[in-house]
């Protein structure tokens, strides 16, 4: 058996491989190109041979590639590898020795490698938001240009709606000012053109997915936000609980305990922050309904805690729900599927 360590970049990459007793049989920088990977790997057959890598950015085409070779993938998360991150001579060439070394002696810490579809589903996600939270900073742009000048704004519902927008083009503006606010409402014109088509596109993907009937049935969870966690966790059973899903989402408070003391601090907002930012947006609007609303009312009428601590508790709740929701088939018991 051959173990092969890459620590791949975008233009280059490093490629070290071990055999089964440890011994290094290369260590090479190569470009980060396909031909050039299977001509190294091509130089290590006819042994069987297993890869390991690190997440990094544009991983997904490396993953690709070594299943369409037929090599076995370990992708390695970056905060775990503490070999790595705390080695005294740190370079691309030590770097893929190591792990080489951890795949080996099965001490790599592997992080899941998402299929095809789910990457795919996870870029269409990840896309819509970032284009939302643009607008959000367009519109930002817009109340500072009021405010500058001293508007009072109208009693509207929203300033962008159409009431808003007639009320924006009888400003009487400087002419450098009417141009930059001109410039921030074509844009976010454009932007909600865009919002709407990724919109038709994801209900394209999920309207027949079983896993959406079941998530909507919890109260809080739109269309949205069960596509988000469909394309977040994707696969529900790599994780043996929903304490794993929540730790995942990093909304588990961080810990350090030692010699029977233990201190509890921030959540640690590790893994999907998508997926940690819906269930946030969700537990804002989840009050109003009657069963969220008790569970918000004891968290924050315990000791004297703070909203935001009671609204991110109620967010946990919410991915417990969902954790449920995803594994049974008949939806969690506490919000079942209507038949």
């Amino acid at each position: 058996m051959v173990y092969i360590g890459v620590d791949l970049h975008r233009k280059v990459s490093q490629v070290a491989a071990l055999d089964s007793g440890g011994q290094l049989l290369c260590n090479r920088r190569i470009r980060s190109r396909p031909d050039e990977f299977v001509r190294i790997f091509g130089e290590l057959e006819p042994l069987p041979a297993e890869v390991a890598f690190e997440a990094t950015y544009g991983w997904g085409w490396f993953a690709d590639l070594l299943t369409d070779l037929g090599y076995p993938a370990h992708m390695a998360h970056p905060l775990a590898t503490k070999a790595i991150s705390s080695a005294r001579v740190k370079n691309d060439a030590v770097d893929a020795r190591t792990l080489a070394h951890l795949l080996r002696t099965n001490l790599l810490p592997e992080a899941w490698i998402g299929p095809p579809a789910c990457r795919e589903a996870r870029r269409l996600i990840r896309t819509r938001v970032a284009l939302v939270r643009f607008g959000s900073r367009l519109k930002c742009q817009v109340h500072a240009i009021l405010a500058e000048h001293g508007v009072l704004l109208p009693e509207v519902t929203d300033l962008f709606g159409q009431r808003g927008r007639q009320f924006l083009e009888r400003l009487s503006l400087p002419d450098l000012s009417r141009t930059c606010l001109q410039a921030n409402l074509r844009a976010l014109d454009g932007l909600r053109a865009e919002v709407r088509q990724l919109d038709r596109q994801l209900v394209s993907l999920f309207k027949g997915d079983p896993r959406m009937r079941r998530l909507r049935a919890i109260p809080a969870i739109g269309f949205f936000t069960a596509a988000t966690v469909v394309a977040e966790v994707w696969d529900v059973q790599r994780f043996p609980d929903s304490e794993h899903l929540c730790s995942w989402t990093g909304l588990t408070p961080s810990e350090r305990s030692s010699a029977g003391h233990t201190r509890r601090g921030h959540i640690t907002k590790q893994g999907s922050r998508v997926l940690r930012w819906a269930l946030v947006e969700a537990a804002t609007v989840a009050p109003r309904d009657p069963g969220h609303r008790r569970f918000f009312s004891r968290i924050l009428h315990n000791d004297r805690r703070r909203t935001k601590i009671a609204r991110l508790a109620l967010a946990r709740r919410l991915l417990t729900l969902c954790y449920y929701a995803l594994r049974d088939e008949s939806g969690c018991r506490a919000y079942p599927v209507a038949k």
